[in-house]
């Protein structure tokens, strides 16, 4: 599955990175049979981290990464880091909205 390579120098992928594939669905018949599988999997918007990947092809998180690594390097699919803590919650909103709703 990774052809011996033990890293993807060019892209670098933590276990939260969300991935996105890239390629439509006329691009993937010559691809290897996990290649295709992770393509289908992260064709959903808003894509898939790396993780959940790993788990839903029961594969082991540093295979998966070298994995998803060759297929960034052939811009078969498009990667981000995990937003930031500040970019997904504020926390003090959310205790303002749940004590309004706790109101009505």
């Amino acid at each position: 599955m990774t052809d011996g390579r033990t890293a993807a120098p060019q892209t670098v992928l933590t276990m939260d990175t969300t991935i996105t594939a890239a390629a439509g669905a006329e691009a993937r018949g010559g691809l290897p049979t996990e290649w295709r599988a992770v393509l289908a999997m992260c064709d959903r918007p808003g894509g898939l981290a790396v993780a959940e990947i790993a788990a839903r092809m029961r594969i082991r998180l540093t295979p998966m990464t070298l994995l998803l690594g060759e297929l960034a390097d052939r811009e078969l699919i498009h990667y981000r880091p995990p937003l930031q803590g500040a970019e997904t919650t504020n926390v003090h909103m959310l205790m303002r909205i749940r004590d309004n709703l706790a109101r009505i």
